[in-house]
């Protein structure tokens, strides 16, 4: 079994790395459930597990047959699903996919295992630990529930729904009861993706973490649907702030080709505000150079933000300089922490000024004081929720072959903290990025009627 480590910043995150025409899409589209119902969007839960040392955003869908609940880690800039497919997967309906098919031609592979017949292989890979294996590509039935928006209502089913097998290895570092992970990036092969294709509806999907750990449900909406959530009993999809999507022309992933770029989702920001004064910040950063070094993404995996070395030194200056009170020693993984008592509370979270983030088109991402602090239930310590990323550039990937180097550095991660009870449209077909701050509207991501009215 082939076995590969790598870091990306803080926390790693793997993308497979695909380029392909539209022309491939058939598969997925003549393959789309066969069923009368035609649904319009698609409804998945996600709930917040900090059982491991990494806290993870987890889904979960149905699959095979007959059907079993899989949970999944949500990546958001994945490439593909991958289920642990070493013990216990038993599944009438499960097939491999043919090395060479236009199927296998959608992963980017060129990988092949087996004698007398060859079949596609891929390369699964765990962005939180940072470890990836070889596993066989296989279809099989996945069921999901559709939704209008208000609730969930009745299932339907894609019949060859494509994924990577992955193993005991890969799946190491995952929450219990996880086996696998859920992609989510720019690729022809990702949950988004696939459904889309699958039902002909919008390339669209929506994402709304909730803070809670506990029987608390975020959501995930797939295709066009009005966004409500609780007694707000207004469509949000309508209030969305949009910016556009940055492609980084270089892959981000440690298995690539030559010259394709990254799915990871990048926006562009131009400048950061606190207490309606502007960092001071080498801007060059800001920007995605040639090597695909620089520039602002948005992460599940990373469970906090994380900020380029000299970006965390100004903002966390001129953010202790704001709070006005002193630092106290820092609890690992942060740099920047308080006594919890003396910062007080304030209806947006933790008394403390808002972080800015002022975007290319003129929109301002404000982070509030329930997405930028990280409070502990056993000390008396408050800390900001960004860390250093380190300052070094790292070299670019060549060459499709697993790597185990570095890959482009990001100046800018925008984290699970930051985007919790933020809900997050990405828009492929517009090529936009939409958000809007839900606990700002009194609400959370909680407040998704999951009960199905089917």
């Amino acid at each position: 079994m082939l076995v590969l480590f790598s870091k990306r910043n803080m926390i790693p995150s793997i993308r497979i790395i695909l380029s392909l025409g539209s022309f491939l899409l058939l598969f997925i589209s003549s393959t789309a459930a066969k069923t009368s119902f035609r649904p319009k969007a698609l409804v998945l839960p996600v709930t917040k597990d900090i059982s491991s040392s990494t806290p993870q955003y987890v889904t979960q869908i149905k699959q095979r047959t007959p059907l079993v609940t899989v949970n999944l880690t949500v990546d958001l800039g994945g490439g593909y699903v991958w289920v642990n497919c070493q013990h216990g997967y038993v599944s009438s309906t499960s097939k491999s996919v043919a090395c060479g098919s236009a199927q296998c031609s959608l992963f980017g592979s060129s990988s092949c295992s087996g004698d007398k017949v060859k079949v596609c292989g891929g390369f699964p890979s765990n962005t939180v630990t940072g470890v990836s294996t070889s596993g066989d590509v296989r279809s099989d039935v996945v069921s999901v529930e559709s939704t209008d928006g208000n609730s969930a209502g009745r299932a339907v089913t894609v019949p060859k729904f494509l994924f990577i097998c992955g193993s005991d290895v890969v799946q190491k570092g995952l929450p219990k009861g996880v086996t696998g992970m859920a992609g989510f990036g720019r690729t022809k092969v990702s949950l988004p993706s696939q459904f889309s294709s699958a039902f002909s509806f919008s390339r669209k999907f929506a994402i709304c973490l909730s803070s809670g750990t506990i029987n608390s449900k975020g959501v995930i909406i797939f295709g066009d649907a009005p966004y409500n959530f609780g007694y707000l009993n207004s469509d949000l999809s309508k209030a969305l702030n949009f910016t556009p999507l940055i492609t980084n022309p270089v892959s981000t992933a440690p298995i690539s080709s030559l010259g394709e770029p990254s799915y990871e989702y990048f926006i562009g920001v131009k400048s950061i505000v606190i207490s309606d004064k502007e960092v001071p910040l080498n801007t060059s950063l800001l920007s995605i150079n040639k090597n695909g070094v620089g520039g602002t993404k948005i992460s599940t995996v990373n469970p906090y933000g994380i900020l380029e070395t000299s970006i965390y030194k100004a903002v966390s200056k001129a953010f202790v300089k704001a709070v006005g009170v002193k630092t106290v020693s820092p609890v690992s993984p942060f740099g920047t922490c308080f006594t919890q008592h003396e910062i007080g509370s304030s209806p947006m979270g933790p008394g403390v000024p808002d972080i800015k983030l002022v975007l290319q088109n003129g929109v301002v991402w404000d982070i509030i004081g329930a997405n930028s602090m990280v409070q502990f239930s056993n000390i008396d310590v408050i800390c900001l929720g960004f860390v250093d990323g380190g300052s070094k550039p790292k070299a670019s990937q060549v060459g499709f072959v697993p790597m185990t180097g570095d890959q482009p550095t990001t100046s800018i991660t925008i984290g699970g903290l930051q985007l919790e009870n933020n809900l997050i449209q990405v828009d492929l077909a517009r090529s936009r990025l939409g958000f809007r701050s839900i606990f700002s509207d009194h609400s959370n991501c909680a407040n998704f009627n999951f009960t199905s009215s089917a």
